[in-house]
């Protein structure tokens, strides 16, 4: 077995539906175990690309639920309207 294959069968692609929860979780023990100071080089190497990986996922996670998003405001007759939230409006309007 090449070491390119033993690299990614200790660590696994992390699934691209993983949870939000799940994958900062598992982030967090790639973290853990890269500080404990513990892993030689290449280990560390495949669990940083694993947690780039895991990040990327948290990332897309959270941007998807910022689009979920809706503020409500209200229309001229005063009626309770939603909208879709619009970060750039929201930063444009604070500066």
């Amino acid at each position: 077995m090449s070491k390119a294959a033993r690299s990614s069968a200790a660590n696994p692609t992390p699934p691209p539906e993983l949870p939000y929860e799940e994958a900062l979780a598992r982030l967090e023990a790639v973290v853990d175990s890269m500080e404990s100071g513990d892993l030689p080089l290449e280990s560390l190497l495949a669990k940083y690309e694993e947690g780039v990986k895991l990040a990327e996922i948290c990332q897309a996670r959270l941007r998807a639920a910022e689009g979920r998003i809706q503020q409500l405001e209200k229309n001229a007759a005063g009626e309770p309207v939603l909208r879709p939230f619009d970060p750039d409006a929201e930063s444009d309007s604070q500066a």
